[in-house]
């Protein structure tokens, strides 16, 4: 069997998308937890330009990025598809997966990071965006269709640990009077026996991410 390395941390949704990714498809796989702020040698000669996990080395050869990560994985192996193999439905699945990662987390997250003015125009930007995905889910059990494909996995994001950044922060990303379509679709996600066992303890993450918003306040 080939080499295989996950360089990530624990509590990183982009760094579980992997692990996930690589269980559907039943992938043997060695997990290196990195300490971002003395992050190792090896994780800055395999990463130089973002110096970011998740960082996948596949017979030495290391792969960065975790949306490319998942296409490589899908290309790579056979088993359950994490993209659709439809050439139109595979660019609205990449549309999708980008819009999570470039348009609603910089949003959601500022919310979760700042304060007064500034958080309420943040929230209101980060809950409008999800009215899209609200739309693209109607009718669907999983945005993969009945099984769950690479917006799924890349949505854990918002599934899961928005929610847990908004009980700590005191928002409601997801109104499930405004989104029912979306609301209804994370219960299925979270609820899914495949997602439970590739998903971080919830006390535990709760823990290490209010450690993180302690910091942040501090260094203001």
């Amino acid at each position: 069997m080939a080499e295989m390395k996950l360089f990530g941390v624990w509590a990183s949704p982009f760094s579980r998308r992997i692990e996930m990714a690589l269980k559907l498809k039943g992938v043997e796989y060695e997990f290196i937890e990195e300490d971002m702020k003395n992050k190792s040698p090896l994780l800055l000669e395999y990463n130089p330009i973002h110096k970011k996990i998740p960082v996948l080395v596949h017979s030495g050869k290391p792969i960065a990025e975790s949306l490319v990560i998942l296409e490589y994985i899908d290309e790579t192996w056979e088993g359950p598809a994490i993209f659709p193999k439809d050439p139109y439905e595979r660019a609205q699945a990449r549309f999708l997966a980008k819009f999570l990662d470039e348009t609603f987390f910089p949003p959601m997250w500022k919310a979760c990071c700042s304060r007064g003015e500034e958080r309420q125009k943040a929230k209101e930007e980060a809950i409008e965006l999800l009215g899209f995905l609200d739309n693209e889910i109607k009718g669907k059990k999983f945005f993969g269709g009945d099984s769950i494909g690479l917006v799924d996995i890349v949505g854990n994001l918002v599934a899961y640990w928005c929610g847990i950044l908004g009980e700590i922060v005191g928002i409601e990303f997801v109104p499930k009077d405004k989104y029912p379509n979306f609301f209804k679709w994370i219960n299925e996600y979270n609820n899914c026996s495949f997602v439970k066992e590739n998903l971080p303890q919830k006390d535990k993450l709760i823990a290490f991410l209010k450690a993180r918003f302690e910091v942040l306040d501090s260094s203001k």
